[in-house]
């Protein structure tokens, strides 16, 4: 048996931890019967109880699965930790932002702790064992109700220079555009995010739904108030998702989070509008749907690791 590698994948709510083979060919095979243990973030109670938490979990680890913690382990994080600094940054989590939560990780844990944000560990999952396997090159993207992405060539995550690579979610489409949580207007996220696209069908119909309903209502018609906020999402995503394409020309990208699974995204007319912006005619660069659904998370830790 090769040696197991650990990831652990800390959320708003939950903190989730597997053990898995090294051998990725038979975490392909499978990555759905790979048990996974959980521990409740409880994140209202401070930063030292989330330390002692990802402690917990890992003694529980150990003790299921009769293996001794290894040298290094993969953690995913809420935000980004800046390497200049070491601090983290960006996260939903307050109470993580500004502290030195990996080498804190690492000194509680008495191992290397390897962290990445949600996004990269998604990408980077992903690209070795999901939708990307096999391309040179790939972005993998969030789209819920935030926005946030992860680059991935050759295998390797890209992380830059502040640990931000990826973030085309903060990227400003239109500065005189929606406030975003960050004091900056008309980014990305402000205009394609879940709760974005649920105030732009507020905007035109007078009523808040939910984003399925409005999906929904585009589908079968007869809502001009879906059928605006849907261009949104094609003008927006188009515009955005360009950008990518033309600073880093990836082979693949997978969309994931609850607005990833608008099939629109997917669509002649996507593609279409995409190419008003990609600067090669013809591009051919992938749009895939995502292969490993809520386990991309913590694969993706482990993958740091691997």
């Amino acid at each position: 048996m090769s040696e197991r590698i650990w990831g652990i994948d800390l959320g708003g709510t939950k903190i989730e931890g597997i053990v898995i083979d090294g051998a990725l060919e038979t975490v392909r095979e499978r990555h759905a019967s790979f048990p996974r243990l959980r521990v409740p973030t409880e994140g209202d109670r401070g930063y030292d109880h989330i330390v002692s938490q990802v402690v917990r979990l890992v003694e529980s680890l150990e003790e299921s699965s009769q293996c001794r913690r290894p040298a290094r382990i993969g953690i995913g994080t809420p935000g980004n930790t800046n390497p200049v600094d070491g601090l983290l940054y960006h996260s939903n989590t307050q109470c993580l932002n500004g502290r030195p939560f990996t080498a804190d990780l690492s000194r509680a844990l008495g191992v290397e702790v390897v962290t990445a944000n949600d996004a990269n560990c998604l990408a980077l999952a992903e690209a070795r064992l999901g939708a990307a396997r096999g391309y040179e090159s790939m972005i993998g993207l969030i789209l819920g109700t935030g926005v946030g992405g992860g680059l991935v060539y050759g295998g390797r995550l890209i992380n830059g220079r502040h640990g931000i690579a990826g973030e085309w979610g903060q990227i400003v489409l239109d500065p005189a555009g929606p406030p975003s949580a960050y004091g900056t207007r008309g980014t990305v996220e402000s205009y394609i995010a879940g709760p974005g696209l649920e105030r732009a069908y507020e905007a035109h119909a007078g009523v808040r739904r939910k984003l399925p309903e409005i999906v929904e209502r585009f589908t079968t018609g007869g809502d001009p108030a879906a059928d605006a906020t849907m261009d949104q999402l094609v003008e927006r995503f188009a515009q955005s998702v360009s950008i990518l394409i033309n600073c880093f020309d990836p082979h693949a990208i997978v969309v994931g989070g609850g607005v990833g699974n608008v099939e629109l995204i997917y669509s002649p007319r996507m593609r279409e509008a995409l190419q008003k912006h990609v600067f090669q005619k013809g591009f051919s660069t992938e749009l895939l749907r995502p292969q490993l659904g809520d386990s991309a998370g913590v694969f993706g830790a482990a993958m740091l690791v691997a």
